[in-house]
């Protein structure tokens, strides 16, 4: 079957959205749908029963509602009002704050955002920022989603002066993630020390009565927003964590969740042929026999998608990455590892291994047709830069499907609001779909709470560490003893990080064995 044969019918169209999505390079059997029914029917109705509200995360006894957001009409009426009547708070502020009726302190209109948060509180709305935000926007949207202190310093030191007409988000559901805490706190210092006051510029977005709401409430925060349990940090752009900070940036938040709306009611179709979310799942599932065997690249043609492969990597690796299936103790280990970045940058990267090296991914390729208003000129040779941009595009395709290598090219005709939110649905839901495929649940994460508290552990032994530490020079072991821990390793690694922060001296032994440490 020729190129030509094979992408005709290979494809879905969504004529109405500019949208089209090609598995013409995947190779994949024509019959794979019937050969996995089963599985394809447990997807169609996990998919019904999650948008009826029915408990999908059962760990913590949570219903999943995401797509509610895009549609209030499909939630129950209880969480239909609330999404609308959290949606009418966030465009009122977002409007008081553009148009100055709400201002700084100094009586000033606001200039900068800075948003604390971190996964899915922060990536969503950089991806919305980066991707949609207008270069002549008078407010700034920065962002703090890491305990790293040089970043904090960083982003302060350029703001500076600034700092007095700045909007303080803090973005947390429970309120009490550490990285988010510690950041709102170093936010809050560094206000005090310009003679600020952090709360008459500050704005929580969490859940009612967490931590970070009570602690908004009793210091008299501008305003408040609310979070429910039943949207998850990574499908959570287009509740108040993504919508909020989007608005004040005059982003079209409505078209935006048009277009999620728009691509969920085409993804709800039984027909496989019209479903381009569960042909997705299912071309990863083909790539990867079902057990996650190839990674996924992510390759936008297009600047402002640039973090589209580092949000993906959150929503597909968080969501799909399992140790058991659903309903038993059995041991899958399932998961999909995701990286890229954009073209054409990658010609001169990582392609060359694509096309050449280990077969082990499959790419896709995202494609806006028009980037640009207006004219372009013409090189020497005719083309344009955008010529240019398309023929890389389809060049590495092309390389890359004539060494065996499968791709999926997806476009759309350009890149506003509504098409960013299609896109971001496209892939909610296949994520959706593909772990129902493989049986495992995609709304949990044991494995980033097991994270936790192993770092609060951590932070525990680095506290009697740091107790036991006097003036006599101690090896690691010997302050492994007086503690009564059998860690040695880790109470090493605590000393060297107290050093390194300047909270005792360090003199270097031959081995790690007989450094030494003391005050």
């Amino acid at each position: 079957m020729s190129h030509w044969e094979q992408y005709q019918q290979s494809i879905v169209r969504y004529p109405d959205m500019g949208f089209t999505i090609d598995f013409s390079r995947m190779e994949a059997p024509t019959d794979l749908a019937d050969r996995l029914s089963s599985e394809v029917a447990r997807a169609l109705s996990d998919r019904e029963k999650t948008e009826a509200g029915e408990i999908a995360n059962p760990d913590e006894g949570r219903m999943v509602g995401h797509y509610w957001l895009r549609n209030p009409d499909l939630a129950p009426e209880a969480e239909g009002q609330w999404i609308r009547e959290v949606k009418d708070s966030v465009v009122s502020f977002a409007q008081q704050v553009r148009s100055g009726e709400v201002t700084a302190p100094n009586g000033n209109t606001f200039r900068h955002v800075v948003l604390v948060g971190i996964g899915g509180s922060a990536l969503g709305p950089q991806l919305v920022d980066k991707a949609l935000r207008a270069v002549d926007e008078p407010i700034q949207l920065h962002f703090l989603d890491n305990t790293d202190p040089g970043g904090m310093d960083d982003l302060y030191d350029s703001l500076g002066d600034g700092l007095a007409e700045t909007l303080v988000l803090v973005i947390s559901k429970s309120g009490g993630t550490p990285e988010t805490r510690n950041g709102m706190l170093e936010t809050e210092a560094r206000f005090a020390k310009q003679g600020l006051d952090m709360a008459k510029q500050a704005v929580a977005v969490t859940g009612v009565g967490s931590k970070l709401d009570q602690y908004a409430e009793s210091n008299g925060w501008l305003a408040r927003f609310e979070m429910s349990d039943w949207v998850g940090g990574r499908t959570s752009v287009m509740s108040a964590v993504g919508l909020l900070p989007a608005a004040l940036c005059g982003i079209d938040i409505d078209t935006f969740l048009k277009g999620a709306a728009d691509m969920d009611e085409k993804t709800r179709s039984s027909s496989v042929a019209d479903n381009a979310s569960l042909q997705l799942a299912l071309m990863w599932h083909h790539a990867g026999n079902g057990r996650g065997e190839k990674d996924m690249v992510i390759l936008p043609y297009c600047d402002r998608l640039d973090l589209m492969s580092k949000y993906l990597q959150q929503l597909v690796m968080e969501s799909l990455g399992k140790e058991y299936e659903i309903g038993n103790e059995k041991v899958v280990n399932q998961g999909i590892a995701v990286y890229g970045n954009k073209g054409s940058t990658d010609q001169h990267a990582y392609v060359q291994q694509l096309r050449d090296g280990l077969n082990n991914f499959f790419a896709t390729f995202i494609e806006i047709q028009k980037t640009r208003e207006g004219d372009s000129i013409a090189f020497d040779d005719g083309a344009s830069s955008a010529d240019y941009l398309q023929g890389f595009l389809r060049g590495t395709r092309d390389a890359l499907s004539g060494n065996d290598r499968q791709s999926i090219t997806i476009t759309f005709e350009q890149l506003g609001a509504y098409q960013l939110g299609a896109l971001i649905a496209l892939y909610e839901r296949a994520v959706s779909f593909y772990a129902s495929l493989v049986n495992i649940n995609a709304y949990h994460q044991p494995g980033v709470e097991a994270g936790k508290k192993a770092a609060a552990a951590f932070l525990d032994l680095l506290a009697q560490v740091k107790a036991s530490l006097g003036s006599d020079a101690a090896g690691a072991d010997q302050v492994a003893e007086k503690i009564g821990s059998t860690e040695v390793e880790k109470v090493y690694h605590c000393l060297n990080h107290l050093a390194g922060t300047g909270h005792c001296q360090r003199v270097l032994g031959a081995t790690p064995a007989e450094d030494r440490f003391s005050v």
